[in-house]
């Protein structure tokens, strides 16, 4: 029987409930949290799209291994399992547990970042560019430039630009590039992916001028169908094989595992070099807790490794995207500006044209994410300007050419119904946009501002 409509992979064993507040509590809400959705509390929100990561509903089978916890302090059995299993299905030889990705981003900078060093990237993500500026480099920007078209329909937004590199290596040299950080599923881009093609031709090209290719696996499931999708020679290739193939051309990796691996902690630095290990099982220790548990439960470790197989397989990264597909074509079907092609994790409404009056100075798509909330209880978050940051030199705000509103979808949380719901509520701040007014900061914390800042309305 061949179906027209395709379902979740699963069935509901509990639910949480949730609750629509009044119009008037949400406006009190976001006026208390300085116009960040960050600074809402949880009760307070209908459908929660902040973002995916830890958000995710485990399965009977990840709940089962959180009781096979072994939490010795040293030695514990579910770091072999989380080992082994991440040879096994990514390729990496060795691994060091951390409490989330961005103590893998630390380790990792601290390790091979040089003062005055550049790290190339296809397009940055907040906390990695931070760290690496922390341990003394400058991030360069050297993806593809439909990436930050958003109405390109490119199929790779991920991928890297050759002229880009050729040129930093002729204006800095090879030696000052300590590795080139290749993100799957890029973030700021929309969720766009990486063609294996493209990533073959940077193998090749961080081979030929001796630099390492460091991964950022976040969201490599969510590539690899991408990958099976569109790229020639691999509708046929299982998205474990792909998700493997991508792994395999790179030296290392950090892992986010809060998003793909669908556990509510934890993430991994993974490498094949032996050296490279032994100097990060020194770090983790400083930072995160002993090589074999690095800030992780042993019952963590478990739920991860189980994460991990059940990330690869394909019914449940088809039924996942499938979901983030569904919102953003009926978004679009309605006249809603988003980034196109549809990526992986989220829909990224397009601020700039949403709210065409409010220049960016004055932060349109915080003030868009505020009145999303009041409007409905839709909670989303800024993806632009205020995400971006200063410039560490000059002190001028950064001013990307997209001005986003991410809306993250958690994996295996929520219904059909709730995308419908989200949808009319878009519908909805569209139609009632000319009232949306424009941002300035109260308060503007010094590093990874969009988390913490408070702004006010501009009369």
């Amino acid at each position: 029987m061949t179906m027209k409509s395709w379902a979740e992979p699963y069935k509901i064993k509990m639910v949480e409930l949730i609750k629509m507040t009044s119009r008037e509590d949400r406006l009190k809400a976001i006026r208390e949290a300085g116009y960040n959705t960050f600074l809402l509390r949880s009760e307070d929100v209908y459908i929660d799209l902040l973002t995916d990561s830890g958000t995710g509903a485990m399965s009977d089978r990840q709940w089962s291994g959180l009781m096979m916890g072994d939490e010795a302090y040293a030695g514990s059995r579910n770091f072999y399992r989380l080992r082994d299993t991440v040879q096994e299905y990514y390729s990496y030889e060795y691994t060091v547990p951390c409490h989330q990705g961005r103590g893998a981003e630390n380790i990792l900078s601290k390790i091979l970042i040089s003062d005055c060093d550049y790290v190339p990237g296809n397009m940055y993500f907040t906390t990695t560019r931070l760290h690496q500026e922390l341990a003394g480099a400058t991030f360069v920007d050297a993806i593809i430039d439909e990436a930050h078209d958003a109405d390109s329909e490119h199929p790779f937004k991920g991928n890297f630009d050759f002229n880009k590199l050729d040129a930093l290596v002729d204006e800095v040299g090879a030696e000052k590039i300590p590795y080139v950080c290749m993100a799957t599923c890029v973030n700021m881009a929309g969720g766009q992916p990486i063609s294996l093609a493209n990533l073959k031709k940077l193998r090749a090209w961080c081979d030929k001028h001796g630099i390492m290719l460091v991964h950022d696996m976040t969201r490599v499931a969510e590539n690899a169908h991408f990958i099976q999708a569109r790229e020639e020679g691999y509708k046929d290739k299982s998205i474990r094989e792909i998700v493997y193939e991508i792994c395999a051309l790179t030296d290392a990796a950090t892992m986010s595992a809060k998003k793909d691996a669908i556990v509510n902690i934890g993430g991994f630095l993974a490498m094949n070099d032996a050296k490279f290990y032994e100097k990060a099982c020194g770090l983790v220790v400083v930072y995160e807790g002993l090589h074999t548990y690095g800030g992780m439960a042993g019952r963590d470790m478990e739920a991860l490794a189980i994460g991990i197989t059940e990330s690869v397989q394909d019914d449940h990264i088809h039924a996942r995207v499938g979901q983030v597909q569904y919102l953003g074509r009926h978004l679009r079907e309605a006249g809603v500006p988003i980034v196109n092609p549809i990526g992986g994790h989220a829909v990224f409404l397009n601020a700039t044209k949403m709210l065409p009056n409010i220049p960016q100075e004055q932060f349109p798509a915080q003030a868009l994410s505020a009145a999303l909330y009041v409007e409905s209880g839709v909670r989303s978050m800024e993806r632009g300007i205020v995400s971006a940051g200063r410039d560490k030199i000059t002190g001028k705000n950064h001013r990307p050419k997209l001005e986003l509103v991410r809306l993250a979808i958690p994996r295996r949380v929520y219904t059909q119904g709730h995308m419908d719901v989200t949808v009319e509520a878009v519908e909805e701040v569209m139609r009632r946009r000319d009232e949306i007014k424009g941002l300035r900061f109260t308060y503007e914390p010094e590093m990874l501002r969009f988390f913490q800042a408070r702004f006010e309305q501009i009369a």
